[in-house]
């Protein structure tokens, strides 16, 4: 009788730890990782290559030298990811955040690269102010830690929102056929609208209706089914599929060594000083979203992270790297909340880094499909922050006003491109970025308002985030791995 009495409480036992580990930290069986580090992957994509597309083509750079930075953006992105999810040592934040090429950091490399002539010794240029700047990340990342009590949710709730409401146009401009269509007939074709619409509406459905793993899969669903229309009607093409290569490898320093030049050096060290603020938002929302306690030592190992990856984009031909917000809206939309999931997904970044014709099959889904799916992920990216800003007492006006102001400044870029049109370019470089132009605006008016008039708001502090057990709503990656 004794032997059989241990049995039960021996299960029990072991039932009270599997239910101990935070979703988070859940190990999903790999069909299920397969699967769910695919859908990051393709929710990721289209924003991941048009950082190194933009400035090649400002650039002047071949198709071939174009392919291979697309190639070397992937293969990063994948270990940038794996290093931010999986953690190594005090670099990263072990969190469900997908590392991407930051947008703010897209005018100032064009204005670096065109300022030492264009073409790939511009590129060199670009590359000294990356590792130099990635180098400075690392450096500063503790001590930027310590400064989060000048980020009270006032600030990160405005930014993420503002980060969702600057992203919101890009997948409206997927929507109606993609930026290169600007001008011409097809841009806002009523076959383009219907494709977005009909992906947009299909990810709805199945959220509605379907079932926890199947709405866990929308996104993907919602591109697989969007690409096959789009096929059918001869609007989805795979030539550059049988074009592209097998096998190619990002090679250290492929158009040269980098060049290191002060001016250059300092521009994008200011550039990554916003992308810390925008990772620090970006950091306290999938805490919110997943329910794990986010304090300053997470912050800093994500900003280590940050580092880690911006030089490595240096070293092997890339840029600048922050976590994606696309991505935290997918994990809000999901609810699969393991970070092994992403470490899946940068798996498939580095195979598609390393496999050009992989990559090429991606790259084929339609712009409208992609931004059906898009509107969709980037609204929840500002819902998030509407989440934070929850937070704050916006009865009182100063909050009110910081919040009011940031967004009028974040919109500008957006609503009035040639706002800044006057200015000189080094000027232009960091207002043109509606993320930057609105951040910037949230932490000054903060500052002003709240730290140097020694308010009380300032002691509203992140720590009073309770962690739990797991997420407000039903994990449904845990419920599937059962």
């Amino acid at each position: 009788m004794a032997r059989v009495s241990r049995q039960p409480a021996r299960q029990s036992a072991r039932q009270s730890a599997r239910q101990q580990v935070h979703p988070v930290d859940h190990l999903l069986p790999l069909p299920k990782l397969t699967l769910y580090g695919f859908q990051h992957v393709l929710a990721f994509y289209a924003a991941a290559v048009i950082v190194p597309i933009l400035l090649g083509n400002a650039l002047g750079l071949s198709q071939e030298e174009l392919v291979y930075l697309i190639n070397a953006d992937l293969l990063t992105c994948g270990v940038a990811s794996i290093i931010q999810a999986l953690g190594i040592w005090k670099v990263g934040a072990r969190l469900p955040l997908v590392q991407g090429v930051t947008f703010t950091a897209v005018s100032p490399m064009i204005a670096i690269g065109l300022g030492a002539g264009g073409g790939t010794a511009g590129l060199l240029v670009v590359y000294g102010a990356v590792i130099t700047a990635g180098i400075a990340t690392f450096l500063f990342a503790p001590f930027f830690s310590k400064l989060v009590k000048y980020f009270p949710p006032i600030v990160i709730g405005t930014i993420l929102t503002i980060i969702g409401l600057t992203l919101i146009p890009v997948g409206l401009q997927d929507a109606a056929g993609g930026s290169q269509l600007i001008g011409t007939p097809e841009y806002g074709d009523p076959v383009n609208l219907a494709y977005a619409l009909g992906t947009l509406l299909f990810i709805l459905a199945l959220v509605r209706v379907g079932k926890p793993f199947l709405s866990s899969l929308a996104v993907l669903l919602g591109l697989v089914l969007g690409t096959t229309v789009a096929w059918l009607f001869g609007d989805a093409h795979f030539g550059a599929v049988t074009q592209a290569d097998w096998f190619g490898v990002s090679t250290p320093f492929h158009y040269g060594m980098p060049k290191f030049e002060l001016l250059p050096i300092i521009a994008m060290t200011v550039v990554m000083l916003i992308t810390m603020v925008e990772t620090t938002g970006d950091v306290y929302a999938i805490g919110e979203i997943t329910r794990k306690k986010v304090d300053g030592d997470t912050v800093a190992r994500a900003l280590r992270a940050d580092g880690v990856a911006t030089v490595l984009g240096g070293v092997l031909n890339s840029f600048p790297y922050v976590a994606f917000a696309e991505n935290i809206g997918l994990v809000r939309m999901s609810k699969v909340m393991s970070r092994y999931v992403v470490v899946a997904a940068g798996v498939f970044m580095i195979v598609l880094g390393l496999l050009p014709k992989a990559g090429s099959l991606v790259a084929a889904i339609p712009h409208p499909v992609l931004g059906g799916a898009a509107i969709s992920m980037f609204g929840m990216v500002a819902a998030v922050g509407i989440q934070i800003l929850g937070k704050v007492d916006l009865r009182e006006e100063r909050n009110a006003l910081i919040l009011a102001v940031s967004l009028g400044a974040a919109l500008l870029p957006t609503t009035v491109p040639t706002f800044f049109d006057r200015l000189p370019d080094d000027v232009q470089a960091v207002l043109d970025s509606g993320i930057t132009l609105g951040g910037l605006t949230a932490i000054t008016l903060n500052l002003f308002f709240n730290v140097f008039t020694r308010r009380k708001a300032m002691e509203i502090d992140w720590d009073d985030m309770e962690e739990t057990d797991g997420p407000a709503e039903p994990y449904v990656g845990a419920a599937a791995g059962r």
